[in-house]
């Protein structure tokens, strides 16, 4: 069995790098957004797109040139992690993830242990694609599993049944290093019995990462509109708990535990890019929708590309980018953004990062949450406890006054 302890030790090094190594300093995340898939799942709020048929050279052109743009504003950066994110980024033909990757090699240096994931869907369309994305450079993938049951697959509005997903899951345990898949709970009328059975089941074909989400009914989407007119109830914030505790329980055991709120993983197998985001390093986005932190002239800054897909194409045809006006982040929105991030991690944030931006908190609020059991202080490290990672919103919100 793997070990599933959360030591602070575990992080020194991990912290060290992020304040105090040159190299790191000059690491760079990019996010690569491909905006279209085949139908929309009536949970999702993304920013994805169904189109009849879609001009591929013409966004891949487009990519590329929004791609060009980000480097100029990022000369002499190292590429730690590279994400192709959607919508449905398999859906993109494997020339185009190799074009991109080709482009990016020719601006920027890549790290040693450069993490380049895919995210896919278990369609056997995709699938077939697997083999050929992994030689255009990819070499993890994630996929949006989301249901190891064909009822609740219909439900989620999902295009593939439990047994295409867990084929799928073969081919990418057979053609990558490293992969991850996503599931989903807390679906209406779902029992903890039901959970631990069907985690159980994953738990046989999982790798050494595992993300798993509780349903939320996001204002716009199609689940939302049904619940607002009484055509869906949601499962109770009780039983919902449940759920959550039971997933906490049987990945821990399995030497999966949660590194961070939604994502379980063995010690040392968690996500590189999306660690970048929650410790609040550097990361770049293009394509429609994307947006990043980037330091620039030495001030970091947000940076937003145009939400629609058409606008987004448009501009960078016209402009040679899809950017809207970047945001010089003050120190107090800097400050903000560690604590919202990181206190989603199990690791916690480093004082030292938080002092870095000229940050600190009211003494008498961090007394009244440590107080309470729901934040705790050790190795110069601050941190949400397992009783305050259920309730993070309220915490943050309370934190921050």
């Amino acid at each position: 069995m793997r070990s599933t302890s959360w030591s602070p030790a575990a992080f020194e090094k991990a912290d060290a790098v992020i304040t105090g190594d040159p190299a790191f300093e000059s690491d760079l995340a990019l996010y690569i957004h491909w905006p279209f898939c085949l139908s929309k799942c009536p949970y999702c709020d993304f920013n994805s797109h169904v189109r009849e048929q879609i001009d591929e050279a013409r966004w891949r052109s487009a990519l590329l040139r929004d791609l060009n743009s980000i480097a100029e504003a990022t000369p002499k950066r190292r590429i730690a992690s590279i994400f192709f994110g959607g919508g449905t980024p398999s859906l993109m033909s494997p020339g185009t993830v190799a074009a991109l990757l080709d482009q990016v090699a020719q601006h920027w240096s890549f790290s040693p242990d450069a993490e380049i994931t895919l995210e896919a869907n278990p369609t056997s369309v995709e699938r077939q694609r697997l083999a050929d994305i992994r030689a255009a450079g990819v070499n993890r993938v994630s996929l949006g599993v989301q249901a190891l049951d064909d009822e609740a697959l219909a439900f989620l509005g999902r295009g593939h049944s439990a047994d295409e997903a867990l084929a799928a899951v073969g081919d990418a345990a057979r053609l990558f290093d490293r992969f991850s898949f996503d599931l989903i709970y807390g679906r209406p009328e779902q029992s903890a019995a039901a959970w631990r059975d069907e985690l159980g089941r994953a738990l046989h074909y999982a790798g050494d990462h595992l993300s798993v989400y509780q349903l939320t009914l996001e204002p716009g989407t199609p689940f939302h509109a049904l619940w607002r007119r009484g055509r869906l109830d949601p499962l109770a914030e009780e039983e919902a708990a449940d759920l959550y505790d039971v997933t906490q329980e049987i990945l821990a055991v399995a030497g999966l535990p949660a590194y961070e709120i939604s994502n379980h993983a063995a010690p040392g197998a968690e996500s590189r890019h999306n660690l970048i985001y929650w410790r609040y390093g550097d990361y770049a986005g293009i394509g429609p929708g994307a947006h990043g932190r980037v330091t620039l002239g030495g001030e970091k800054a947000a940076t937003q590309r145009i939400r629609s897909p058409e606008a987004w194409l448009e501009q960078v045809e016209t402009k040679g980018h899809g950017a809207e006006p970047s945001e010089t982040l003050s120190a107090e929105t800097q400050f903000s953004e560690i604590v919202l991030m990181g206190l989603r991690l199990a690791e916690g944030i480093p004082e030292s990062r938080i002092q870095a931006v000229g940050g600190a908190f009211d003494p008498d609020r961090l007394k009244s949450l440590t107080e309470n059991g729901l934040i705790e202080r050790s190795a110069g490290r601050i941190r949400a406890t397992e009783a305050g990672r259920t309730r993070l919103d309220a915490v943050i919100a309370h934190l921050l006054g």
